[in-house]
């Protein structure tokens, strides 16, 4: 148990040999689970439950805080499993425990902890809680990175629990930003941490900085990772996150083309399709792909931050083939809804890649541009022409 202002503590628990977190995400550091307890002169709060796996070792430091006595609250600000696993078992400790979190939360919540008489108390934004002399606000901060995130505010002592929020997946066993040894490692695991949970929501994200610069918190507690505060790291982190989530707002539009070519055909329209999208957007990032000797996690990182793209593909054995099924697997299936897409490809016999491709990212919600664009064999010059005009034809509808 370490302090981390008068009357709070945190009750954290430290994970420093994790490779994987939510089996993609690699994370070299390690991570912190961490939790939080506040003392009012009247009742008590555990902020943040913890992880199902480490539920024993985590109650017993709750235990331990509580210095036999009980819980009055348990502050759920998000329930992806790291966070809601051991509501459970804490609910199961201290029956008379009242859970607050968001509605969207009180929803996972049953279904987390398959009890049918569980009924947490559902907080609003701005609804408060009096610990006697310690208040906690409620602020919701939906998609940060789940629609049921919501901050946590200790009025008195100007400590913000922003849950996932400036997280980072870094271990540090002394708790706080200015114990920090390996600074460069820490910048480097805060920034993948971005891309990997915050990346997806940049307007949510700046919804959660104007929260933040109306409270003006001299703490931010988060749920991984170090206590960041006003006198080290705090104002830095905050605006990286201002900085990243805005920074594409003002750059040229980015459409990369993707494509796999059996025999130079599909390849052919792609050079005559960029040369028409550059045509009409002169400003434009336009860059072509030739996936079969690509890193496709690469390419996935292209395509994911895309204003638009294009995709063209043969038609092998009546679909397209395997390495542009692999790129569409890696699609942000978050932010594709309403993504420009056009799709282009030679064909042999029937040409099925085109509309199996359409039908896989119309099922993603993506706006995928009509007609395709599909020449038999090998094109001959008036088919690059026309090639030519359908870039132009895509590029305008942007």
């Amino acid at each position: 148990m370490k302090k981390v202002a008068n009357g709070v503590y945190s009750v954290s628990i430290y994970n420093p040999n994790m490779r994987s977190f939510d089996v993609e995400l690699h994370t070299e550091y390690g991570t912190s689970y961490n939790s939080y307890v506040v003392y009012g002169s009247l009742k008590t709060a555990v902020i943040e439950a913890n992880h199902e796996t480490f539920a024993e070792e985590w109650l017993a430091q709750v235990e331990a805080a509580m210095d036999g006595r009980e819980p009055d609250y348990l502050v759920v600000n998000h329930t992806e499993p790291d966070h809601s696993g051991a509501v459970a078992a804490c609910c199961k400790l201290y029956p008379n425990i009242t859970v607050l979190c968001s509605s969207s939360a009180a929803i996972m919540l049953k279904n987390i902890t398959n009890d049918p008489d569980f009924k947490p108390q559902v907080v609003k934004d701005g609804d408060s809680v009096d610990l006697g002399g310690m208040t906690l606000e409620f602020y919701g901060a939906p998609f940060l990175h789940w629609p049921d995130t919501m901050f946590t505010w200790l009025l008195e002592r100007k400590v913000a629990f922003t849950c996932d929020f400036l997280g980072s997946h870094f271990c540090e066993p002394l708790m706080f930003d200015y114990s920090i040894v390996y600074r460069r490692e820490f910048s480097a695991a805060f920034k993948e941490y971005y891309d990997a949970i915050m990346y997806p929501f940049p307007s949510w994200v700046q919804n959660g900085l104007k929260i933040l610069d109306a409270l003006k918190p001299e703490i931010v507690a988060t749920s991984h990772g170090p206590i960041l505060t006003k006198d080290c790291v705090l104002d830095r982190c905050i605006e990286f996150y201002r900085k990243w989530s805005t920074e594409n707002e003002a750059a040229p539009k980015k459409i990369p083309i993707f494509y796999c070519s059996a025999y130079k055909n599909t390849e052919k329209l792609a050079l005559s399709i960029a040369k028409g999208v550059r045509k009409t957007l002169p400003f434009a990032k336009v860059s072509t792909f030739d996936l079969v000797n690509a890193d496709i996690e690469q390419m996935a990182d292209v395509m994911n931050e895309s204003d638009a793209f294009l995709l063209g593909s043969p038609t092998i054995n009546k679909t397209a083939l395997p390495t542009v099924w692999n790129l569409v697997a890696e699609i942000d299936a978050i932010n594709i809804a309403k993504r420009p897409v056009a799709l282009f490809g030679s064909y042999g016999w029937s040409g099925e890649a085109l509309p199996h491709l359409a039908a896989r990212l119309q099922s993603l919600k993506a706006k995928v541009f009509e007609p395709q664009f599909k020449v038999q064999l090998v094109p001959t010059n008036d088919d690059l022409a026309a090639a030519e005009e359908f870039g132009k034809a895509f590029a305008e509808s942007l």
